[in-house]
């Protein structure tokens, strides 16, 4: 088992559970020096998506599943790796400031910021509601 961060449409735990049915939800993280982007176009979407981009002093928000090792073959089908993402190794800490290892992944390229669809949208934005990041939503 490994831990993965998620800060796009995985943070939504319903789709989580069908993409990756092994995976357990852990913890809400922050992943310091980068913040949330959208760009590139995805079909499946009809808008952009989550990405990463590095931005000192900035935070990604986002969760930690663990994951199973045929959830990570998932995770790299879905996300495009290789090829169009990179999964990365990354150091995320949790609500107690503990520095814990866990894979993402980062759209590789340069693509152009893109506004996300309201779908597409609608689903991180659930996600962030079941993670309870940001306090109100």
């Amino acid at each position: 088992m490994m831990y993965y961060f998620a800060y796009g449409s995985n943070l939504n735990q319903k789709q989580m559970r069908e993409r990756c049915p092994d995976s357990q939800p852990k913890f809400m993280a922050t992943l310091p020096n980068y913040k949330l982007i959208f760009i590139g176009w995805s079909r499946q979407w009809r808008g952009g998506v989550a990405s990463l981009r590095s931005a000192r002093g900035e935070k990604a928000f986002g969760a930690v599943y663990e994951i199973s090792d045929r959830d990570l073959r998932r995770l790299d089908s879905d996300e495009g790796y290789p090829g169009s993402s990179n999964r990365l190794k990354v150091t995320v800490f949790n609500e107690d400031d503990e520095a814990i290892q866990a894979v993402t992944y980062i759209k590789a390229g340069q693509a152009e910021k893109t506004p996300p669809s309201p779908q597409y949208l609608a689903i991180v934005q659930q996600g962030y509601k079941d993670w309870r990041i940001g306090g109100k939503s």
